[in-house]
């Protein structure tokens, strides 16, 4: 069953945040994940939302998601992420 990471991002510094997205896409090479969509925000149709970006990740499922997120590569960007943005991530299953 697939699993999808979805991250709401709001960037506190630029060019961190590039930073960030180079490493992720490293970390994730073992992984045979594929970033599905990465966007900005253009209108809020219904509720409230405070993230203006957001990304979508596909894992062949929940463990290798797991595996990733755990992974010593990815657990490296932590301070890095968090510097550079206030995230939350999420997880789904379809």
């Amino acid at each position: 069953m697939a699993s999808y990471l979805v991250g709401h991002i709001t960037v506190k510094n630029e060019e961190l945040w590039q930073q960030y997205v180079l490493g992720v896409r490293e970390s994730l090479t073992p992984f045979q994940s594929k970033v599905l969509f990465r966007g900005k925000l253009v209108s809020i149709l219904a509720g409230s939302h405070e993230h203006d970006r957001v990304v979508v990740i596909e894992f062949s499922d929940h463990v290798t998601l797991d595996n990733w997120f755990q992974s010593d590569k990815y657990q490296a960007l932590i301070p890095l992420r968090d510097e550079a943005a206030d995230i939350v991530i999420t997880t789904y299953e379809s």
